[in-house]
């Protein structure tokens, strides 16, 4: 029997759904402590298939001293008792399944905690069964580190342990000791992981710092870099420093990822799993690799094109024409607007930018990704230094790199916790100031709120095969090039036409050939109809779905 895979004329789940990413610490918590756990989700499934979206994607819930808040994994096959138990996931994900929810889990290879047995059987002498599950190098004659690698989240990668005299490596903090995937041991010993959580039921993983899980065997040194590497909303810092050639993305990553996927695919006779990866690569031909050259490796690399992007058409223009033009052939594509790492696109770029980017998301080809909250417009919300929890903005202060701002409390009402915890209970973070405002209860029934317009765009795409599985096409409109991005979803006889107005001005185009069509959303929500196509006009930073007459 040849397992289910991308190469099917009939859409996967993942294909035809919408992800929808919880960061469990800060969704909804059940028990008063102050802190999202995994009953506090269950409880708001009803909410999720109200809202439209079709499965969830949970960020780590694994015991873990929570260095880097569950990036940090002391016991892969476990829950931390904050979030709850094995019982209260089993509960979850039956839950989720009755109401046809599907649910991802985030997978951590490059790393485990440094508290992990393996790592403290690791390090208590060389001649450990488990040494060579770690990375272990000497040090230079002169004491220093190995090489040049840093980490990034500042200093170098290495950290020298004085019981064995050696330096371990960590590509993300001292806590966080990069596992040796070059072992066969270790490598038998985390695809069990992964089968624990499969027998369990979950539909797939998303794969953290996917590329970063082998390395330059040589360990030769990053030469600088004569200028930033990355755009991204946020600085590296010190880590940008280098060219990052050697201590990420060594080309043996791919034969893990092949056999990850047989693993997978075997799984996928009872029903269809999704591997997603988390990757920062700029490089399109290289990201697309991850696919694999026969789409045996992940399903879907995560594509981080938007928050590289300048945010205007041409930039995101660019980024779409980019990606479709890179993907081989059958890969499904993906796109995301924002995470528990990347400040909101709010916060980014603006209220009524914001509605037209989640109308965006929602009508390119592909998977897309809601980050909790986006529904609603949460944004960044300061926080006071006193209260700063991320250890990267406390390890690296002063540059910005902190990523609690877009990490705060779900908003569900205007209560004075907002609904996220029991009254009289501090938050593990403290709340956006505009919670009694920005919050589910309160714009659920107002007919123009940001909630309602995902909501009404999420119904428009689960209803219309065009926006599901559609061919894309720019449309290009000579005059308005540099002012609106409109493309085609075209299925048999349906042909849509999304037109976007990146600018805080009216603007009016014609659209070629095309003498009318039927407005289906306006991201204003006041205007739907029949309307004709010369010189259309779309207001300041207003996006519309047109469906084209034939």
């Amino acid at each position: 029997m040849v397992p289910p895979s991308q190469h099917t004329d009939q859409p996967l789940w993942w294909q035809d759904g919408v992800i929808y990413q919880i960061y469990p610490r800060s969704f909804a918590d059940s028990n008063g402590d102050g802190v999202g756990d995994l009953i506090g989700i269950t409880r708001k499934l009803d909410y999720l298939t109200w809202l439209g979206v079709t499965s969830i994607w949970i960020s780590p819930f694994y015991p873990s001293p929570m260095a880097d808040f569950g990036y940090d994994v002391s016991d892969y096959v476990d829950i931390d008792p904050q979030f709850g138990t094995l019982a209260d996931f089993d509960q979850l994900i039956k839950e989720a399944h009755q109401r046809n929810l599907r649910v991802i889990v985030d997978w951590v290879p490059n790393h485990s905690s440094d508290q992990h047995p393996w790592f403290q059987e690791a390090h208590s002498s060389k001649d450990s069964s488990k040494r060579d599950w770690y990375c272990w190098a000497d040090a230079k004659p002169d004491g220093t580190p190995p090489n040049n690698w840093l980490s990034n989240f500042g200093g170098p990668a290495w950290t020298f342990d004085q019981h064995t005299q050696q330096y371990y490596r960590h590509s993300f903090l001292p806590e966080q000791p990069d596992l040796n995937w070059r072992n066969p041991e270790l490598q038998a010993a985390m695809f069990d992981t992964l089968r624990f959580w499969l027998d369990r039921g979950v539909d797939g993983f998303r794969i953290d710092s996917a590329h970063n899980i082998l390395k330059d065997p040589s360990m030769r040194d990053n030469p600088p870099n004569p200028e930033s590497e990355f755009t991204m909303h946020k600085s590296y810092g010190e880590y940008d420093s280098q060219l990052h050639m050697h201590d990420k993305a060594h080309e043996d990553v791919h034969t893990v990822y092949r056999e990850l996927r047989t693993l997978l695919d075997r799984y996928s006779l009872e029903h269809p799993r999704v591997a997603t990866g988390e990757m920062h690569i700029k490089d399109w031909p290289q990201w697309a690799s991850y696919y694999g050259t026969e789409l045996d490796e992940l399903h879907m690399p995560l594509n981080f094109g938007f928050l590289f992007a300048h945010w205007s058409a041409e930039g995101i223009r660019q980024v779409v024409e980019e990606l479709e033009a890179i993907l081989p052939p059958g890969a499904w594509p993906n796109y995301v607007l924002g995470n528990h790492d990347e400040a909101r696109i709010l916060s980014r770029i603006g209220a009524g930018q914001a509605r037209m980017a989640m109308l965006l998301l929602l009508t390119l080809r592909g998977t897309p990704t809601i980050y909790y909250g986006d529904e609603i417009g949460m944004k960044d919300s300061e926080i006071p230094l006193e209260m700063i929890q991320d250890p990267w903005e406390k390890r690296v202060p002063g540059l910005g790199l902190g990523r609690d701002p877009e990490r705060t409390p779900m908003q569900w009402n205007g209560q004075p916790e907002a609904g996220f915890t029991t009254p009289g209970t501090t938050p593990w973070l403290p709340l956006a100031p505009d919670f009694q405002e920005v919050n589910v209860e309160k714009q659920a029934p107002e007919v123009d709120s940001f909630l309602t317009l995902t909501r009404t765009i999420l119904q428009q795409r689960q209803s219309t095969p065009a926006l599901l599985q559609g061919a894309y096409a720019t449309l290009a409109i000579p005059e308005a090039t540099s002012t609106c991005f409109t493309f085609t979803r075209t299925l048999g006889n349906t042909r849509l036409l999304i037109a976007l107005n990146f600018t805080g001005k009216d603007q009016h185009i014609t659209i070629p050939g095309n003498e009318s069509g039927t407005v289906l959303i306006s991201t204003h929500l006041d205007r739907n109809g029949q309307e004709s196509l010369a010189g259309f006009h779309l207001r300041p930073d207003e996006g519309c779905l047109i469906e084209l007459a034939n």
